[in-house]
């Protein structure tokens, strides 16, 4: 085994062509100063040019696409890629963001940036339970089963790391352990006490998936605590599970800020010193935090609560990861050395997207009005959500440079068609939405300038529809300066009604310590406002505003001038509106009646659910809900649509289950399309074109809006989810309905009776009875004959293809893991009995086609943690 010293380590690191041995590791940290030890804990981990060693930064995000980072795939949001259900499409997504992070790299490493967001370690996937719908990041998360997202989690990350023998693509992250699902205003210090039952059941069954079968390399600890203890503190998550239990081999880094909460919000210790080595001697091995927390560990060595050979052990392991990576020493060639830009967002990965946002699609009701093959006449389409950027994006996603809007998807499968729009009301009473399109007589223009003070040349010229403008990380245009640069948009405005309006500008991801912000909105016949304030990196938060009176609805002229300057950033920016609501439903009511068909785009967005936000508005508090309905005035607007007698088609875009209730019943087809990422409006216009049939199913339970939820604080799975749920929901888990029709029979078990620990094969025909080829997904469901488990549980699942009249046979492989269950001490136990086995299209009891049998096992077996 290669041994070199520190300096030798510095001389090699222009011509390495493997990566550093564990011993050249130790051999680099023994040349370290405790200091700079502890320095190197930190996710923004500073050079040590004596050491050959460069400066890096682990924090990078990439939940549905390399996110913040600039042009990027941009897939759906995550909750819209478990509701795919396929394991292959969550690799070949994971494998398209692990290309595109190196094409990143590699870029930044010429550009000599080692700034955030530019590093090889994404800090996702985010597999918390979805267990309670108000949970607003639970769109972050890939649902409320264990087994569907620890499956599809670990297909993820394996197309992350990759299949190199030496090297990770990119490093992956398991997040957040554990029992972590809201609320967001009490997460820095809310403690959960779960049952061992419920702990070992539910909250960490896709974690130990996730590590044991995807070899994921790093592991993100909570905000939260656990029995009493902060997660990143805890002895029993991190060092005894992950460690002990589970053959955790990478490193465990905390959620940002979470070290922090330890003193400040969990009062678990009185000072940061002591908070620091209770959350390393823990196992939480690096800091992700903006007060520099571990810098305090050479106190904590000095006050006898850590050595430094514990420190040592936690070093070694995170710059392990740079190792697997290939990036230490630097100059390590690797399979992707020279990935070069242009790999990125390239036609093949669009391709990618593009399968995704069709696959996500869920057909929650259809009379057979869709397809819409034959080009309607006139279509009218309503809604915020038809125009909408951010209702595509959702959150911690990459910047898409080519999003199909909805309405503009619609545009191109009818070409013939009269297509009228009209935003129809706000997302929510008292939240801004953006200006729509029909606001301006004919667009907007875009002057850019390559300074802050509108001077010399006009560098570009852009007209666009809205002002709507995803710019994080790019050139707004091209020869524009993105740190350094002013905009003049210039629009003709036409109010549709008189009245009082309140005119914003809200700019997002931008940094509020570094970057210049000054904007100045001149409507006419109303005062200019003038703003000069930092924005914020939070994707919420209202603006200031200039309020009107409009006499009449002649046309005004508007004038927005904005300035940037920033040493990272390229903003978020978008013109956004209050206009009275009736005047917004007017227009609705004007394309609508002469229309032949209605589709209205209704739903969320990501600044209303979402990560801890600034919002409070009927129905939503803090970033988390507290109504499932839809919003009042959406509903408003659909029931006056469902007036006119004319036939609606839904189309629903959230993170989340919303319910509709007898709106819904009255709709002749519902199409949930979540947050459907760059391809989401022309995924859209495929499926309601009929050029491609939905096959989605939902990852979620979309309880009524009457159901009487359980304590959202409260974690018991006693009542929640499909799998402890007695109740009649609106639309059941894993249901999704097709333009086709599937048959099932011969459903088969190997064996009658197999004994505990032994592996069961059961098998099934499943038939495309119908004209239209499409695909099936065909889910296992056990019911074992015991008390204390699940009502059933999903133990299998896979998306097939099948062309009118075919016919295939599928066969899952129980293994003993699948038939066993959590007891009340958290012991996971096979016992003997009749195990009850469903296969089909959706859950058993539900309208999805399918096939029963069982089969028994005999003894009883206790496996491991």
């Amino acid at each position: 085994m290669r041994v070199v010293s520190a300096l030798m380590f510095g001389a090699m690191t222009a011509l390495a062509a493997v990566p550093a041995s564990a011993d050249e590791v130790d051999a680099l940290i023994a040349k370290m100063t405790l200091e700079e030890k502890a320095a190197q804990l930190q996710d923004s981990a500073p050079a040590i040019p004596r050491l050959g060693l460069p400066a890096y930064t682990y924090w990078n995000e990439a939940l549905h696409g390399v996110a913040r980072a600039g042009e990027a795939t941009v897939f759906p949001q995550a909750i819209g890629m478990a509701a795919t259900w396929d394991k292959s499409l969550l690799r070949a997504e994971g494998q398209t963001i692990g290309i595109e992070g190196r094409a990143k790299y590699n870029q930044a490493q010429k550009e000599g940036r080692t700034g955030r967001y530019f590093g090889l370690n994404f800090w996702s996937p985010n597999i918390n339970i979805f267990r309670d719908p108000r949970w607003g990041r639970g769109q972050e998360t890939l649902g409320e089963d264990p087994f569907l997202t620890g499956v599809l989690a670990t297909e993820f990350i394996r197309g992350v790391q990759g299949n190199d023998p030496k090297y990770l693509t990119a490093a992956a992250t398991a997040k957040h352990l554990a029992v972590h699902s809201g609320p967001e205003q009490d997460r820095h210090h809310f403690n959960v006490n779960p049952s061992r039952q419920d702990l070992t059941e539910t909250y960490l069954p896709a974690f130990r998936r996730t590590i044991i079968d995807g070899k994921v390399e790093i592991v993100m600890c909570a905000y939260n605590a656990v029995d009493g203890k902060p997660a990143c503190g805890s002895e029993e998550l991190v060092n005894q599970t992950l460690r002990k239990d589970w053959k955790f081999a990478g490193h465990v880094t905390s959620d940002c800020g979470a070290i922090d909460d330890v003193t400040t919000g969990h009062k678990f210790t009185k000072t940061n010193v002591e908070a620091v080595a209770v959350a390393v001697k823990a196992g939480t091995e690096m800091n992700c935090g903006f007060k520099n927390e571990y810098l305090d560990l050479p106190k904590a060595v000095a006050a006898g609560l850590i050595t430094e050979s514990e420190i040592d052990v936690a070093l070694k392991r995170v710059l392990g990861t740079r190792a697997k990576l290939g990036i230490l020493p630097a100059g390590t060639i690797t399979p992707w050395s020279d990935t070069p830009y242009s790999a990125n967002h390239s036609a093949a990965h669009i391709d990618v997207a593009l399968r995704a946002a069709r696959e996500s699609i869920v057909l929650l009701k259809n009379d057979g009005i869709l397809p819409l093959k034959a080009a309607p006449a006139r279509i009218a389409v309503v809604g915020p959500g038809a125009t909408s950027l951010i209702s595509l994006e959702g959150n911690y996603n990459g910047t898409p440079t080519a999003a199909v809007l909805p309405l503009d998807g619609l545009k191109q499968a009818y070409p013939s068609s009269n297509i009228s729009y009209a935003q129809g009301s706000a997302f929510v009473e008292g939240a801004s939405v953006h200006v729509p399109r029909t606001a301006f007589t004919d667009g907007v223009t875009a002057q850019f300038f390559n300074n802050t003070t509108f001077e010399g040349p006009v560098v570009a010229t852009r007209r666009y529809d809205e002002l709507d403008h995803n710019w994080n990380w790019i050139a707004p245009a091209e020869g524009v300066n993105p740190r350094d640069f002013s905009v003049r948009w210039t629009a003709s405005l036409k109010l549709p009604a008189a009245g009082d309006y309140r005119f914003e500008l809200q700019r997002r991801r931008c940094d509020a310590t570094s970057d210049v912000e000054r904007y100045v909105i001149t409507i006419e016949g109303a005062e200019p406002l003038k703003v000069e304030t930092p924005c914020s990196a939070r994707d919420a938060g209202e603006s200031p505003a200039v309020v009107i009176h409009a006499a009449d609805t002649k046309p005004r002229k508007l004038v927005v001038e904005y300035a940037h300057r920033s040493k990272d950033y390229a903003p978020v920016v978008t013109l956004a509106w209050q206009a009275p609501s009736q005047a917004l439903l007017d227009q609705a009511l004007a394309v609508a009646k002469p229309a032949d068909v209605i589709l209205a785009f209704v739903g969320l967005n990501a600044w209303l659910e979402g990560e801890e936000m600034p919002v409070a508005v009927p129905g939503f508090s803090g970033g988390d809900r507290t109504d499932i309905g839809l919003p009042t005035t959406q509903r408003r607007m659909l029931q006056a649509l469902q007036a006119t007698g004319k036939p609606v088609v839904v189309v629903l875009q959230t993170g989340s289950a919303v319910s509709l209730g007898d709106d819904g019943q009255k709709t002749r087809a519902i199409l949930n399309a979540w947050y459907g990422g760059e391809q989401g409006g022309k995924a859209i216009a495929d499926v309601i074109s009929g050029k491609y049939n939905p096959a989605g199913r939902l990852p979620v339970t979309f309880y009524t809006a009457g159901e009487k939820l359980p304590d959202f604080a409260d974690y018991s799975m006693r009542g929640r989810t499909y799998r402890y749920f007695s109740g009649t929901p609106e639309y059941p888990f894993g249901y999704g309905l097709s333009f086709t029709r599937f048959g099932y029979s011969d459903a088969k078990v190997e064996a009658p009776a197999v004994a505990a620990g032994a592996k069961q094969r059961v098998t099934i025909k499943v038939r495309n009875d119908g004209k239209a080829a499409g695909d099936e997904v065909v889910q296992l469901y056990i019911s074992p004959e015991r008390r204390d488990a699940p009502l059933r549980s999903l133990k299998g699942f896979e998306r097939i293809h099948l062309a009118p009249g075919e016919e295939r046979t599928v066969a899952f492989d129980l293994v003993p893991r699948d038939l066993a269950f959590a007891d009340a001490n958290g012991v996971m136990r096979i016992v003997p009995g009749t195990y009850k086995v469903w296969v089909g299209g959706g859950q058993p009891g539900t309208v999805a086609p399918g096939q029963a049998t069982a089969f028994q096992v005999t003894g009883e077996l206790t496996l491991d943690p």
